[in-house]
């Protein structure tokens, strides 16, 4: 459904996106994952005709390249950052959206409402969004990008910095939109939201592609192996292993002082620490 061919991007020295080609499939939750400042909102800015790229080619699959308005229609944007007016009330921000989608009358009335009924928000759609909280913001800003009905979603950090309940409801969202067979691209900095949300994940750091994969595929991979941490009196012994279950057994089998025993798994957050470092990023 999206394609994307040896995307390059450059500014001044600093290259922000290195050769990057990826294909989504139609109806699949892709995870784009990277540490800040690896690429991941410059590709997400050069598939939706923001930044014209250096080299490469952005297209949506039977409808073509991402720089012509027409296929630009067909994609829903939750940016990062709030694209929200909050003057206006959330009614008034969704009405207006749609109509720079080209929706009037009865249909954009219709949209407007279904879209608040998704995110929760219908009993406060006369309110300003100024006098939202964060999730209710985050939720708004979700809303806005389906006003139009899109067949493909870019979801940039949809959750970031709200509520567990909000969090909780913004996810249940994207899994219905995938079971209507929506196209999503998903950026998020929490692992464990990515694990359960995404089809597939693709890691990005410095601007290219490190790997793509089902997330057990990506643990398999790249996880390492497990840690079975015994704890006998003060003293605890971390034993690394890819048995655990037979670890555990063999150890309570020779050494009955044991005083407990807990199984440290790899996760997705151990496969993305492995592949981009522990250093921080700013």
């Amino acid at each position: 459904m999206i394609v994307l061919r040896d995307l390059r991007k450059s500014f001044g020295p600093v290259v922000a996106v290195s050769g990057l080609s990826l294909r989504v499939e139609p109806g699949e939750v892709f995870g784009l994952l990277g540490p800040n400042g690896a690429g991941k909102t410059t590709t997400l800015s050069m598939l939706v005709g923001l930044i014209t790229p250096d080299a490469g080619t952005a297209e949506i699959e039977g409808l073509g390249s991402c720089s012509r308005p027409l296929v630009r229609a067909s994609l829903g944007v939750a940016p990062q950052a709030l694209a929200l007016y909050d003057q206006l009330s959330a009614r008034e921000n969704l009405h207006f959206f749609g109509r720079l989608y080209g929706l009037t009358g009865t249909r954009l009335r219709q949209r407007v409402e279904t879209v608040l009924g998704l995110v929760g928000l219908s009993d406060r759609g006369g309110d300003r969004a100024g006098t939202y909280s964060g999730g209710m913001k985050r939720r708004l800003n979700l809303a806005a990008a389906l006003v139009h009905d899109p067949p493909v979603l870019l979801l940039d950090e949809p959750t970031a910095g709200v509520d567990p309940q909000s969090r909780a409801s913004i996810i249940d969202l994207v899994r219905a939109l995938r079971a209507e067979g929506r196209t999503i691209i998903y950026t998020t900095h929490y692992m464990e939201e990515a694990q359960k949300v995404c089809d597939r994940v693709g890691i990005i750091d410095r601007g290219a592609l490190l790997d793509v994969g089902r997330v057990d595929e990506l643990i398999a991979r790249h996880g390492g192996s497990s840690v079975v941490a015994v704890k006998r009196g003060d003293v605890e012994e971390l034993i690394e292993t890819h048995d655990p279950t037979r670890t555990v057994a063999d150890v309570l089998r020779a050494s009955p002082d044991v005083e407990s025993i807990r199984i440290e798994r790899p996760d997705l957050e151990t496969v993305f620490l492995s592949m981009t470092g522990r250093r921080l990023r700013d």
